[in-house]
């Protein structure tokens, strides 16, 4: 196995990103890229119940963490770049929350990085989220679903090799 990508960005922020400009950012100059793929996660509306999701985190604390599982994938998979933002603070129903992305030469490297990263976002990174009901409640802080924790032990086994 390799070192880590030469472009890793992690960014835990307030405000809004924009993924195609994400991709054209993490694309640009690189004629060799062959894939990219992205993940974009979205508020839910929960079935029109949820007025907000509020997300908190831990400054510095989240960003290490989200830093040391992009590195790991880098050294599971031959890519160029790793991209992760998460949001955080108030956000509505239909608003972006994270965007994940992977360029590769190969399609299968770049899903399996994404796919990783993504698997655990939602379950290792120190994020909490708690639900603002529209009937003016709040509901829970929310928590890892079992299949959220079932997606990410998949990856305990060894990597595939990079050759």
């Amino acid at each position: 196995m390799s070192g880590p990508v030469a472009d890793i960005v992690v960014r835990i922020q307030a405000e809004d990103f924009d993924p195609a400009a994400e991709v054209a950012r993490m694309t640009a100059g690189h004629a060799n890229i062959g894939a990219v793929v992205t993940f974009t996660g979205l508020c839910r509306d929960e079935d029109g119940t949820l007025d907000a999701l509020e997300l908190e985190h831990y400054p510095g604390m989240a960003e290490a963490e989200i830093r040391r599982i992009a590195e790991e994938a880098a050294g599971r998979w031959p890519l160029d770049g790793l991209t992760a933002i998460h949001r955080h603070g108030r956000i509505a129903p239909g608003a972006n929350i994270v965007f994940v992305a992977a360029t590769s030469r190969h399609r299968r490297a770049a899903f399996e990085a994404a796919e990783f990263l993504m698997d655990f976002l939602k379950t290792r990174a120190p994020f909490w989220k708690k639900t603002h009901m529209k009937d003016g409640s709040s509901g829970t802080w929310v928590d890892a679903r079992e299949a959220d924790l079932a997606d990410a032990d998949r990856w305990s086994v060894s990597p595939p090799d990079k050759g």
